[in-house]
């Protein structure tokens, strides 16, 4: 096909049976910006009328488009995108999928590119666009591999960027025609995955390649299972041995050039990326399917170099070893797991000599002990709700009027002791947004590793569908442990045998109605995509299913679904609305506010809401202890764990929070209150606050100095609020009240929740009770010395904390040179956690469970810190404090001289840490002057009666403080 110019690039389109989206295809060609381009379609022996198709269009469009039909199906690829290179003319050549699109600037771009740089080949940007999402929706456009696309970039060689070996795709390159012809470089044919040895090929053979960030190409991915194309019938056992056979030939190619670096770095793309394509749909297959897959898999993985294993992602690393090894249901179970994606943990975990190792069996050899070590990946630091450990379904039975449901639930690392408190129940929830679920009770008991469930029922008197707004329904097991509640969803076993896999299809459960029986009385099981147990809502008598398809017919057309569309909307948008902050705040400050007040009602929060603690803790409990008339709410942020059960409890930013609130006649907390709420002048704010200031404050800080004045605003809004502020010292007055810019009442009483540090705990039963308890949790009762080491909140670059926080000493040779003597208890701030490996567990203990920080401080024997306000506390006890400054740590501009103050030793390095730890009562009286000193200073009014004072100054006669009260 003759043109009268040369073109500068050929677009060469390949197409079977595709005549409804050729044309869209060769448009997004004929409509790019760059004017020299030919388009070649090349019809693979299509029958549905693809061939009539592409004559029409290069009829329509003579020296632009041109038509090759192929007489015989090739079966794949490779054939026709060969013959399209032998057909066309351009300089140089692209490819395109009839069912895909080319953005319309991809030529000129890639063009550009390679007459700047003198590329052989270009790459750009492809976008996977998934059209069965809608528009605009979260994932609907997932761009291939984006990391080796954030800039231009231009490489001599494959060995300068092994990671190119990730894009192997064809179609969103630029190729010099030139340099084809030069290597030969053509497809391979007859074999499915061409693109991979071809990309190989033509990277190997490339001078010079460039990368530009511009998106060139739109991949369209539709529902697999309507038709799915060559690359994703990976049902099919051919199409994984094709995928196979592709590979040895480039392990060839890569042997023949000795280039043994870009051949791992092959295999580790192999394992992390293209087996985990099949593995994450194993489940789905038959067992015969999945089992002569798994022996392809073995077979191909026993020949790689054992560095793969080590250099490739650590769960790919791990189904890719474990299948070599023969421990299939361990392999498919890190397959499926996506850390932070919500996915089930199927794994069991095994610690040995004090790490963490995947699957139940022990490790073997050095090389299993390497790969299978997940320790560094943290599952032992999560809790258990983040971990999702995986539910599974042993049974699935419906009889009569009952049904019956039971199954497993995993207990990695033993986590759940025996003697923890268990229930459990069984949600079943409808799909439509903000549905009401139907809950069951489930009985549940401790197995070791494992806890089993399980749960009979009358489905028709717990499950009330309307029938067709909520056809799908799915199910959740709800676990509590010791309050703790662990929410996952029960599925099959991705490794279960035939013949132990129970039956989860087509279980129906009857179930009542709320509109009509044409809309559904049954709900049929089914497994989902990702494995989990569903139903959906069927009519089960046969009589009325003709009836009830038309009816359904009827309720699912365009304008039924438009209606429930609407309906739908309008009732989330009320939702949203109604629960949103600041509709809540809205109705506080015009509404609410305006009931009476209850006297003697207090609202006491901590720390937002996270626990029971700190000063207001104390405040509360000498309320109690005076036995004044006061109706006590507590806030709670997620969970009521852990807080009074003679106090009314409240959700944070709830309903019943914001009523609580308006109605309050005291307001105590120690940090903030929601800024949007007024207070009205008939409450008395308290503001405790939970520390002194070592760190710049409020207003005195660079960031807000420099930031916005909405900042500044709000800060302000909030601590007009205070009626009353607590303060410990001149210290206080000097940097914390200027820093806030408080105006209230300063009451200079101390801090409640260092009464007992002043005090001690004789004559406090219930203080002393909870400090025994935690020592006895904490197994402190060998004789060891109890180190508290608590650090101060650390911002990462992002102004998060530092994720995970880990210890100040390196637990192994801690426990070597001071195990013997010292447990460190290790208080990470409550933003943050700790990372602490099983093995630490000797000599180190991870308290930042701990709600209530003034316990840690009574059964400390010392305290390691930096620059956290807890040194301010501690000096109270007079006990030793080691100030632990690394020389490469954050060192935040502070109101005074550390280290001149200092009321311990200062430590820089590891070695130094240790020396001191190992003599402290050195340490301690060498210091115990200037310890003294630094107590005196900064907590001179910590006489051990700052909750009494607080108490019988706004707790006393009303009358006698109104003034306070109406500010």
């Amino acid at each position: 096909m003759p043109m009268r110019v040369r073109p500068d690039v050929s677009v060469v389109v390949i197409a079977y049976n595709d005549a409804a989206r050729l044309p869209r295809a060769v448009a997004s060609s004929l409509a790019q910006s760059l004017g020299g381009v030919e388009t070649v379609i090349v019809d693979d022996a299509s029958t549905d009328g693809t061939g009539e198709a592409a004559d029409r269009l290069a009829a329509a469009h003579p020296g632009r488009v041109g038509a090759v039909h192929l007489p015989v199906n090739s079966g794949g690829c490779g054939r026709p995108r060969n013959v399209g290179v032998e057909r066309s003319n351009g300089r140089y050549v692209m490819f395109l999928d009839s069912d895909d699109l080319l953005d319309r600037h991809a030529c000129l771009n890639l063009l550009s590119a390679a007459q700047e740089t003198g590329a052989d080949l270009v790459s750009g940007l492809c976008d996977r666009v998934f059209l069965d999402m809608p528009k605009g929706a979260k994932g609907r456009v997932r761009p291939w591999y984006p990391w080796l696309y954030e800039r231009s970039a231009v490489y001599g060689s494959l060995e300068e960027n092994p990671d190119l070996l990730y894009d192997t795709l064809s179609t969103n390159k630029l190729y010099r025609r030139g340099f084809l012809e030069d290597g030969a470089l053509r497809f391979v044919e007859r074999l499915h995955y061409e693109d991979l040895l071809f990309s190989a090929e033509a990277y190997t053979a490339a001078a010079r390649m460039a990368l530009i960030p511009h998106r060139v190409y739109n991949w369209l991915v539709r529902d697999r299972r309507v038709k799915p194309s060559i690359s994703n019938r990976r049902d099919e056992l051919a199409n994984f041995a094709d995928r196979l056979e592709i590979h040895r030939r480039i392990d060839m190619l890569f042997e023949l050039r000795g280039a043994d670096g870009l051949k791992r770095a092959k295999d580790a793309k192999f394992v992390n990326h293209d087996l985990l394509l099949y593995l994450r749909e194993l489940r789905d297959r038959d067992p015969v399917y999945r089992a002569r897959f798994l022996d392809l898999a073995a077979g191909y993985l026993a020949g790689l170099d054992p560095v793969v294993f080590e250099t490739a992602n650590p769960l790919a690393a791990i189904a890719a070893f474990l299948i070599r090894e023969g421990d299939r249901e361990g392999a498919l179970a890190a397959a499926e797991y996506l850390p932070g994606r919500r996915s089930d943990l199927h794994a069991r975990l095994v610690e040995r000599d004090g790490r963490v190792f995947w699957g139940g069996n022990p490790p073997r050899g050095d090389l299993g002990r390497r790969v299978l070590d997940v320790t560094d990946l943290g599952f032992h630091l999560y809790p258990l709700k983040e971990l999702r450990p995986a539910a599974v379904v042993t049974r699935l039975e419906a009889s009569g009027d009952r049904a019956r449901l039971d199954g497993h639930v995993l207990n990695p690392l033993d986590r759940i002791p025996r003697g923890a408190a268990l229930s459990a129940s069984l949600e079943f929830r409808s799909r439509r947004r903000d549905a009401p679920g139907a809950r069951v009770p489930a009985e549940i008991v401790h197995e070791g590793g494992r806890l089993a469930w399980h749960a009979e029922f009358d489905p028709r008197a717990r499950i009330r569908p309307i029938g067709f707004v909520d056809p799908v329904w799915d199910v959740r097991l709800h676990v509590k442990v010791d309050g703790e509640e662990i929410v996952t969803r029960p599925g099959g076993s991705a490794g279960a045998a035939a013949a132990k896999a129970p039956v989860l299809h087509g279980v129906g459960l009857p179930v009542r109605p709320r509109l009509t029986r044409l809309a559904g009385d049954v709900l049929r099981s089914f497994v989902t995509e990702d494995g989990h147990l569903a139903f959906r809502l069927a009519v089960g008598d046969p009589r009325t299913r003709r009836t009830a398809t038309a009816v359904a017919r009827v309720a699912g057309s365009p304008p039924a679904r438009l209606g429930w569309r609407r309906a739908r909307r309008m009732e989330r948008s009320m939702r949203r609305a109604l629960a949103s902050s600041r509709t809540k705040a809205a109705v506080f400050n015009r509404i609410l506010t305006r009931l009476p007040v209850r006297r003697g009602l207090a609202v006491f929060e901590s720390h937002l809401g996270l626990h029971y603690s700190d000063n207001p803790k104390y405040i509360y409990r000498e309320l109690r202890r005076s036995g004044r008339p006061v109706e006590a709410v507590w806030s709670y942020a997620t969970s009521a764990k852990g807080f009074p059960s003679d106090a009314r409890l409240v959700r944070r930013d709830s309903w019943r929070y914001h009523l609580a609130l308006a109605r309050a006649e005291f307001w105590i907390d120690n940090q903030g209150y929601p800024d949007r709420l007024r207070k009205r002048p008939e409450t008395t704010y308290i503001q405790t606050w939970h520390g002194s200031a070592y760190k710049l404050m409020g207003l005195d800080q660079p960031r807000m100095k420099s930031g916005p004045a909405s900042a500044r605003a709000r800060l302000a809004r909030m601590v007009d609020r205070f009626d009353c502020f607590l303060v410990r010292s001149g210290h206080d007055v000097d940097t914390l009240v200027k820093g806030l810019g408080v105006r209230a009442e300063l009451l200079p009483a101390g801090y409640p929740r260092n009464d007992p540090l002043v005090n001690g705990l004789d004559g406090d039963a219930e203080l002393a009770a909870e400090v025994a308890a935690l020592r006895r949790s904490l197994d402190l009762d060998d004789g060891r010395r109890a180190v508290l080491y608590a650090p101060t909140f650390r911002p990462g670059p992002t102004g998060k904390p530092v994720e995970p926080m880990e210890p100040p000493v390196d637990p192994v040779r801690f426990a070597r040179e001071l195990g013997d003597e010292i447990v460190l208890l290790v208080r990470p701030h409550y933003l943050s956690r700790a990372n602490l490996p099983p093995s630490a567990g000797r000599a180190m203990r991870d308290v930042g469970g701990v709600a209530d920080v003034t316990l840690l401080l009574l059964l400390a024997d010392a305290l390691v810190t930096d620059h956290s306000s807890i040194m301010f506390d501690y000096a109270l006890l007079d006990r030793p404090i080691v100030l632990h400054l690394p020389e490469d740590g954050e060192h935040a501009a502070g109101y005074f001289d550390l280290e001149e103050h200092a009321p311990g030793p200062v430590t820089r390095t590891e070695d130094e840490l240790i020396a001191a730890l190992a003599d402290l009562d050195a340490a301690g009286s060498a210091h115990a002057a200037g310890r003294r000193a630094f107590a005196e200073r900064f907590g001179e009014h910590d006489r051990g009666t700052a909750a009494r004072t607080v108490v019988e100054r706004y707790f006393g006669e009303r009358s006698a403080h109104g003034s306070h009260r109406n500010r």
